[in-house]
């Protein structure tokens, strides 16, 4: 048995005991010059009844290993026999195996074994691609580590244990008989049903997301039992994939990782549901096609069909948006909606773009900016011929650029946003409540971009009381409003409390009533207790309109109570 703290080979330092089983033992250990962490397995003859046998096994397992290179599978580094044991170096991988997650936890999300499922088909598509080909032959949740704070990244897990892999052999199948784990492994695994090939690691991997997204041990399981009756919240186009992968005659299932992975990562097309959409939005288009053909001619059947090809498309994509979950997908989606020939007047993918930008994190980075200002102006020319949606897309711009742009200066957020309540106010309808609302914004960032160099003239009087109206606007349209998000809510309540800070003494010249101003702490008081602060963005709004407040009504009741020249 090694001793903890010796060195094995004058390279490898050994720090702790991570794991054992029956006939070995396994190490932390660090090269100290190279300063890398590995892991040592340990197999002692001690107990072995055919030692040779066992390292022979070993030996063909981690020569096999050393051709390898994938993110997602260890490295072998070094093998060391001597008159004791057999030692293997190889990569330390932190973490658990999948089968730990499951005792805890039960069954993962679907989103999240799809992607564990796209990474195993990666791996295992790598394994049959070799010459010769190798057949992992023992794919189980135990033999799948996830590494800590696994879920999100692309090689988050990794793939352990190849004591039951081979080289595939055409037509040997003394080497492919009662191999695999009961629950997982293919029919032809037990013993004169046929040979092992990539189709074997596929029915395999079925199993396996099959218990992944279930929670039901994959021993007990039936073949061919829906996951939908289950769990009725799964996807039946994942269903068809597992079904497939699962089926008793090797012919019937997927023949290659390649053709499964492509499924995985368009499983929500097989959907039912989203099938039957599709089947209804085609049966429209063949019928607008059959009555263009029917009642139009020439050219203008063929511009006619182009729309309607681009209509389909466009339903197409933002269907697909809608249900996305990654954040950089569903922006990329978007983009190709509003790039789509002949689509580059509807502002749904806009609104939608923008509805992204502000939820993903509720910052608007410079980047974001960038590329929406982008589509936005390559398509100004068609988005001005719905002059109300343009209108309703510079609107919202402005709002995205007033609460959610990513600079620590308010001052470069407002004048930011005054050129497109502008523009929307120049398209919109005067009489809409949206572009009253932008009358509002636009004359507030022209205050705050306008009034240092007023004071410093001495021509600002006359300028604070019309700014007080504004913001009393706001707080009884915007800021009451539940529906509208706490970051807005809460923003705006800041903004009137710094200015009930800043500028009392300038109220008070201009003929504002102290009324009017505590009226106005009010309701900051008022509407900041509807609001229950749910993030530490949200939460540090919050406190420091609570604490403007308190310095708020300080300020207005020593503007007040001090009389200015003239009085």
């Amino acid at each position: 048995m090694i001793e903890i703290g010796s060195l094995v080979d004058d390279k490898y330092r050994v720090l702790r005991e991570i794991g054992h089983g029956g006939m070995s033992t396994v190490y932390l250990a660090i090269n100290e010059k190279a300063n890398k962490t590995w892991a040592i397995k340990e197999v002692r003859k001690t107990g072995v009844m055919d030692f040779e046998q066992v390292t022979q096994g070993l030996i063909v397992e981690t020569e096999l290993l050393k051709k390898l290179n994938h993110p997602n599978l260890p490295s072998i580094i070094d093998v060391i026999e001597n008159e004791d044991s057999l030692l293997i170096v190889m990569d330390y991988i932190e973490g658990k195996p999948l089968s730990k997650i499951l005792e805890e936890y039960g069954a993962q999300p679907q989103e999240l074994v799809i992607g564990w499922a796209k990474q195993l088909c990666d791996v295992l598509g790598y394994l049959h691609t070799r010459n010769p080909k190798i057949i992992y032959r023992d794919l189980k949740p135990a033999n799948i580590m996830l590494k800590p704070n696994g879920g999100n990244g692309q090689n988050d897990i990794t793939l352990i244990d190849f004591g039951a892999a081979r080289e595939f052999k055409e037509k040997n199948l003394a080497d492919t008989t009662c191999l695999g784990t009961i629950g997982y492994a293919a029919p032809e695994q037990f013993g004169g049903m046929g040979q092992t090939t990539e189709r074997t690691d596929i029915f395999c991997l079925g199993r396996t997301l099959y218990q992944l997204v279930t929670g039901c041990d994959a021993s007990e399981l039936e073949y061919g039992k829906p996951i939908t009756e289950i769990d009725p919240s799964l996807s039946s186009g994942l269903e068809k994939i597992l079904q497939k992968c699962t089926q008793r005659d090797p012919q019937d299932r997927y023949q290659s990782c390649e053709e499964l992975l492509y499924d995985f990562e368009n499983y929500k097309t097989i959907d039912d549901a989203y099938r039957k959409k599709q089947k209804g939005k085609l049966a429209a288009f063949i019928t607008m096609i059959c009555c263009s053909v029917l009642f139009l001619a020439g050219g203008f059947v063929l511009r006619e069909l182009a729309k309607r090809n681009a209509s389909s498309q466009y339903d197409v994509l933002i269907d697909q948006a809608e249900t996305e979950v990654d954040y950089g997908e569903k922006a990329d989606i978007y983009t190709q909606c509003i790039n789509i020939p002949q689509k580059a007047g509807d502002k749904r993918a806009y609104l939608a773009l923008i509805q992204v930008y502000k939820e993903n994190d509720q910052v608007f980075t410079k980047d974001e900016a960038d590329n929406l200002v982008k589509v936005v102006k390559n398509n100004e020319e068609e988005l001005k011929k719905d002059p109300a949606g343009y209108a309703e897309i510079c609107f919202e711009i402005g709002k995205l650029y007033w609460y959610y742009y990513d600079d620590p200066n308010d001052l470069t957020k407002r004048t930011s946003s005054v050129k497109w309540f502008e523009d929307a106010i120049e398209s919109g309808d005067e009489s809409s409540i949206q572009i009253g609302m932008a009358n509002v914004y636009s004359r507030i960032g022209k205050f705050y971009s306008d009034i240092s160099i007023s004071a410093i003239e001495a021509n600002d009087r006359g300028k604070y009381k019309p700014y007080v109206n504004d913001l009393n606007e706001l707080l009884d349209t915007v800021a009451v409003d539940e529906n509208e998000s706490d970051i807005v809510r809460l923003e705006l309540l800041k903004l009137t409390a710094d200015a009930l800070v800043t500028y009392p003494t300038k109220f008070k010249t201009d003929g504002v009533e102290k009324k009017q101003l505590t009226d106005m702490c009010d309701k900051i008081e008022d509407i900041s207790k509807t609001i229950d602060p749910t993030t530490d963005q949200t939460q540090e709004l919050y406190d420091k309109v609570v604490s403007n407040l308190t310095n708020a009504r300080n300020s207005i009741e020593i503007a007040f109570s001090t009389k200015q020249r003239g009085e």
